[in-house]
């Protein structure tokens, strides 16, 4: 069996890094924060309440495909926005089996959790700039829509139970 790379993808406040973490620990193989890729200037900027461009966005995909690629043997979870289909194109590019798991909830739902969290930069005013800039799945993307409305613990065996059925992962 190949080892799965996934890619916990969502708007910020979605739950990529509480569904991240317990499904690599379910997979057992490593897990990735994607805000640890994030260069200083980014953060000021969203902590600022400013919205990052694709120019922002284009070294921190870079070094998220580099985690990527270095796990693409041993597999590997990282919690990403991947808003775009161009950023997923990107980070499917360092291997062939990338699974991209979107987490899906009410803007309502994940602006309330936003609001409650404690200790991160990224602003509720920014929400709507992410699901503005959001493009779900495609047909032909790997991956799976994951909704995020039941317990983290709900959440996440339906995250295993997606990337475990994709063709690649079957055991």
């Amino acid at each position: 069996m190949e080892a799965p790379l996934v890619v916990v993808m969502g708007v910020s406040g979605s739950g990529k890094t509480t569904i991240g973490q317990a499904l690599a620990l379910q997979l057992g193989v490593p897990y990735a924060e994607g805000d640890d890729f994030h260069p200083p200037a980014n953060v000021a900027k969203m902590s600022a309440g400013i919205p990052l461009t694709d120019e922002d966005r284009w070294p921190w995909l870079d070094a998220i495909s580099g985690w990527l690629s270095t796990h693409r043997d041993s597999g590997g979870v990282v919690a990403c926005s991947a808003l775009k289909r161009e950023y997923r194109d990107k980070l499917a590019s360092v291997a062939g089996n990338v699974f991209f798991l979107h987490l899906h909830g009410a803007p309502q739902l994940i602006a309330d959790r936003i609001s409650s969290r404690r200790g991160h930069f990224m602003p509720v005013e920014l929400l709507r700039s992410q699901i503005e800039a959001l493009e779900p799945l495609a047909p032909g993307e790997r991956g799976a829509r994951i909704p995020i409305d039941g317990t983290p613990a709900e959440t996440t065996a339906l995250a295993v139970a997606a990337v475990r059925s994709a063709d690649r992962f079957e055991h």
